[in-house]
């Protein structure tokens, strides 16, 4: 089966299982993104395929907010869930980007940043914006205000 057959089935099924969720009243959703390549991905089907540094924009509920990490560059860290069965790791610039202060489980955050693959289900940081020019600006969305 062609790669872009596969893709396009397993964005399908994606599709379903959000719409079936958000039948059911789940406030879960991940948005699918443009990537290099002009494929569209998600958390999801990136954790599923060993990707990384890939683009990818979604939206999440905190699971669990974690220190942060004060070792050279500071980020602030918390695991998103970003359906019922994937987590992701934000590890959010500190020294860049303002923090997202009163951060709790049960919170909303959406996400554009790039997503490294791990077996915990993947980090996604680049969260900020370059400073130098190299490198395509992310960001987090939390209670209105954007975090750059």
């Amino acid at each position: 089966m062609k790669k872009t057959s596969r893709n396009n089935i397993l964005l399908a099924l994606f599709a379903l299982v959000i719409y079936l969720l958000a039948q059911q009243g789940e406030n879960f959703s991940d948005i699918a993104t443009v990537v290099p390549g002009g494929s569209e991905t998600t958390v999801e089907a990136a954790f599923a395929n060993q990707q990384s540094d890939l683009q990818i924009q979604g939206r999440g509920i905190v699971k669990k907010v974690l220190p942060d990490d004060r070792e050279g560059t500071q980020h602030q860290k918390f695991i998103l869930q970003v359906d019922p069965d994937q987590t992701v790791l934000v590890a959010h610039n500190i020294d860049v980007a303002a923090r997202l202060e009163g951060l709790e489980a049960g919170d909303t955050v959406e996400f554009y940043g790039e997503y490294e693959w791990t077996a915990q289900g993947g980090v996604i940081h680049w969260t900020h914006r370059d400073l130098d020019g190299r490198h395509t600006d992310g960001w987090l969305r939390y209670n209105g205000k954007t975090y750059q």
